[in-house]
């Protein structure tokens, strides 16, 4: 499918990545949709020349005026994601709520191709590299486990309805309009106190990082090239070849933002609960069909650094 001159949904479309998606299918002439319900993102992000409507996707007549017959592809962004959501039975219900609603409204006015947002935390902790076919897959977190149903439905819907979609299983993806994440948290908490910075769990987490204009680049790459195969759902990995430890993260933050602080640690191997301490995917599978990215996973967390030093974190989460 040529992602050009095409008319396109994005779910989530003010959102971190969703945004990105948006500009970069804008720059490729396409007609581009955002549903949004600015939970989690902020009009200061869409896009001047993308139509938008403020929508709660849980709600079925919503659905039903947003995806339309004359869509050629959704990409479904959006979703709740914190994982520490002190409500987990409404954000996996909400979740899946939204990916069902989305497909099945797909299917009633003919929409075939549809690309997900899923996450690497599907895997739980997994052997490393991970590639796309390791099973049985165990999240270890809520998020995880509403992305596998997620994943789910759409091979459901894949196979039963005869739609191409795309699974992507992002690893953390850093960037410009980055928040709620490690790299902005320990900015905010050295502009507090430039002395000290406290580090969740032991520092040694170690995960891939990949930048976010590879991420959307790769998405369209995969929507372009990936439909040469003949199987219905196209999972892939983004991510990078190499990792990075928070404790690298805590030296690159405080060299970006010129500051000399001690590190402090709450202890334990993970951050949070349900936090894989350890992530690294096999990219193998991108690869192979042609594609790599500009960035490590170091260079990604510098760059996004960079990106972040000046960012006003508090007006993203105010200002709608």
């Amino acid at each position: 499918m040529e992602l050009d001159g095409q008319r396109v949904l994005i779910t989530g479309g003010a959102g971190f990545i969703g945004s990105h998606v948006a500009e970069l299918l804008l720059h490729r002439h396409n007609d581009v949709f955002i549903a949004d319900d600015f939970s989690n993102s902020t009009k200061k992000w869409v896009p001047k020349d993308a139509d938008v409507i403020e929508a709660d996707l849980t709600k079925q007549d919503t659905v039903e005026k947003v995806v339309t017959d004359d869509l050629d592809i959704v990409f479904h962004l959006a979703a709740r994601k914190d994982p520490n959501d002190d409500d987990p039975q409404g954000q996996f219900s909400e979740n899946t709520t939204m990916t069902h609603l989305l497909l099945e409204q797909c299917r009633t006015v003919g929409v075939d191709q549809f690309a997900f947002a899923s996450s690497s935390t599907v895997y739980g902790e997994a052997p490393r590299p991970t590639p796309e076919d390791y099973a049985p897959l165990e999240p270890i977190s809520v998020y995880g486990a509403s992305k596998l149903g997620e994943e789910g439905l759409v091979s459901t819907y894949a196979h039963s309805h005869k739609m191409t979609t795309f699974i992507f299983r992002f690893a953390n993806i850093v960037g410009p309009r980055l928040r709620g994440a490690v790299i902005p948290d320990f900015i905010e908490k050295l502009r507090a106190d430039p002395d000290s910075l406290t580090i969740l769990g032991n520092g040694r987490q170690e995960k891939s990082y990949m930048h976010v204009t590879d991420c959307v680049n790769a998405m369209c790459y995969i929507v372009e090239n990936a439909t040469e195969r003949t199987e219905p759902v196209h999972t892939f990995n983004l991510g990078t070849k190499t990792t990075t430890s928070v404790d690298e993260i805590a030296e690159i933050v405080s060299d970006v933002l010129d500051m000399e602080p001690s590190f402090e640690y709450t202890g334990g191997d993970r951050g949070w609960t349900g936090d894989v301490p350890k992530m690294r995917l096999s990219v193998q599978k991108l690869t192979e069909l042609g594609w790599e990215p500009n960035h490590t996973s170091s260079t990604a967390v510098r760059k996004a650094a960079e990106e972040l030093e000046g960012a006003d974190f508090d007006a993203a989460k105010v200002e709608k």
